[in-house]
């Protein structure tokens, strides 16, 4: 049995790891998927202090770099369930079902998944010049017209990337752009971009690939087709915490309620990242919860 199992080994993982290993806990780091979560699909990080301008991946890799120098272990588990007991929780994984990890506290901190349109030709289409993530797919893109939709940061910071490789870009925008104002300002000053404020996207058309987006005006229900090669959507993410709906913990969104010190209604369960409800979702801001759940778990365990 690990004193710490996190779940996720995004920015708020890692650091909890970090923080959970300078505690004298034995740590277990969990996660489906390589280490870095969100921030390895995003091509330029520029407000990570001391970091100046840096790819998302690389962070990643300094970071769990950082978690292995320390001696931190880690798995690639899937979980599905967190069960407590008498002397700590049961997670359940997909990739062996009848042999659970034991825990005497858990912090999750699963981070978020990208959200979808549900429009038309969006599921045939996926991976056939519809995608969620630039730094992937991006190279595909030279010399080509693309699509952006959205007008958050994910969204601006994409499309500034996706200028320097393609033939032009259009933003798609629902409402008013949302990002940071320098980045919106960047993204407007290229000669190749296009931001159209006030158009949804409606579909996404094509025979084998995508051909074209059709898009329609929020104020007028005009319609127009824009030609494209390639079209990634930045329209929000969801919480990846339904192997916690059991507990109790998530507020209707699915994200996950914590106090000030990252902990849930369920005593030894704590939260942090991307997943909690929380008003700003950045990388700073993840590993600050991770190191603030940690050492509240450490707290927690030393008087259970």
């Amino acid at each position: 049995m690990h004193d710490l199992v996190i779940i996720g080994s995004g920015p708020a993982g890692m650091t909890a790891a970090i923080y959970g290993v300078r505690s004298n806990l034995s740590v277990l780091l969990l996660d489906r998927l390589a280490p870095g979560g969100q921030i390895v699909n995003t091509s330029e990080i520029q407000n990570y202090p001391g970091m100046g301008t840096i790819n998302g991946a690389e962070l990643a890799i300094k970071m769990y770099q950082h978690t292995q120098e320390l001696g931190v272990e880690f798995d690639y588990l899937t979980v599905t369930g967190v069960t407590p007991g008498e002397k700590g929780f049961s997670l359940t994984c997909a990739e062996r079902p009848d042999d659970p990890v034991e825990a005497r506290a858990v912090i999750v901190a699963t981070g978020t998944t990208p959200r979808t349109l549900e429009v038309e030709g969006e599921d045939r289409l996926r991976g056939n010049g519809l995608s969620w993530c630039a730094v992937c797919d991006g190279a595909a893109c030279r010399d080509q017209d693309v699509v952006v939709v959205g007008g958050g940061n994910s969204a601006v910071e994409e499309a500034l990337f996706l200028s320097e490789l393609a033939s032009s870009v259009t933003v798609l925008v629902r409402r008013t752009m949302r990002a940071d104002p320098a980045s919106c300002d960047r993204l407007r000053s290229r000669d190749n971009v296009t931001v159209m404020e006030g158009w949804n996207a409606v579909a996404f058309e094509g025979a084998a690939c995508l051909e074209s987006v059709r898009v329609r005006c929020a104020a007028t229900g005009e319609e127009r087709q824009i030609a494209c090669q390639h079209a990634f959507e930045y329209v929000g993410l969801e919480p990846v915490t339904s192997f916690v709906a059991d507990l109790g913990i998530l507020d209707d969104a699915g994200y996950v309620v914590v106090n000030s010190g990252m902990g849930t209604t369920v005593p030894g369960v704590f939260a942090c990242g991307d997943c909690i409800e929380k008003d700003l979702r950045q990388v700073v801001t993840a590993c600050s919860d991770g190191a603030v759940a940690a050492r509240a778990a450490a707290r927690w365990l030393k008087n259970a």
